[in-house]
């Protein structure tokens, strides 16, 4: 579980809601189901025409995943340079057959890792492994951002159907002008609330959503080319003391890889 989205998300709506109850005790006006149904659906609806369904239903679905704690946290990058430099060690005493051997589980489990390697045991050259790796984490990142780009675009279309039922109320409104004043009520309401709805359901939900789906796959990203340059590193028959520098390059220097540490620990 991600305690701080969680928290952060609870803590907003807390705040929402207390901002409500300190102003008014007139509460239910803030609830309107007209109001809901034009914003809500008419941005669900903009939505599906946008973008093929399938990839709405991936948002709505990475929508809940965020509340989860990720995959991919500081102590796994450093474990993929260990693993890393445990291979290349293993390469240098038996071989690359004993690196296919070694990694039959793991493939199942990481395809990405286990594509990775397999271009290492093909024999492909260190350039040629990063070229092919590369294009994989790049179109990987497009296509896994997609969710993102369509939790934005719903976010930039609420506001827009909070203005048309803005619109909608004030006709209403205007419309019984001439009528008992009392009248005017429910088209003010759907006025001013559809607004509201437009602008907090982006800002509370989709907004913030859409940021940490995209934060979450760049961290996959930058985990990826970590990897990626481990495999080329050990297609080159580099060393393992070289892997570990090439590879705590490209990480914080308080979870960099240490051998010598490593050794004395065993």
């Amino acid at each position: 579980m991600s305690l701080a989205t969680l928290i952060g998300f609870i803590a907003g709506i807390v705040l929402f809601l207390g901002s409500i109850y300190l102003a008014t005790d007139n509460y239910l006006v803030f609830l309107d189901f007209p109001s809901f149904l034009m914003v809500v659906g008419g941005t669900f609806a903009s939505t599906f025409i946008s973008y093929e369904p399938r990839y709405v239903m991936q948002a709505f679905r990475l929508m809940s995943s965020i509340f989860f704690a990720p995959k991919i946290q500081r102590g796994v990058l450093q474990g993929e340079v260990g693993r890393c430099i445990r291979w290349g060690y293993l390469i240098q005493k038996t071989g690359l057959n004993a690196l296919e051997a070694d990694t039959a589980k793991l493939k199942k489990q990481d395809r990405f890792l286990g594509f990775g390697v397999d271009l290492v045991i093909a024999g492909y050259t260190g350039a040629e492994v990063r070229q092919i790796m590369t294009n994989s984490i790049e179109t990987t990142f497009q296509r896994n951002c997609v969710p993102a780009d369509i939790l934005r675009n719903m976010a930039g279309t609420a506001p827009a159907y909070g203005m048309i039922g803005t619109l909608i109320g004030l006709i209403i409104m205007l419309g019984k002008m001439g009528a008992d004043p009392a009248a005017l009520g429910p088209g003010m309401a759907v006025a001013l609330i559809t607004t509201l709805y437009g602008v907090l359901l982006p800002r509370l939900v989709l907004l913030p959503a859409a940021s940490k789906i995209q934060q979450r796959e760049e961290i996959v990203r930058f985990r990826n080319y970590l990897v990626a340059e481990g495999l080329c590193l050990l297609a080159e028959r580099k060393n393992p003391r070289f892997i570990q520098d090439a590879m705590n390059s490209f990480l914080d220097p308080s979870i960099h890889f240490d051998i010598d540490k490593q050794m004395k620990n065993k």
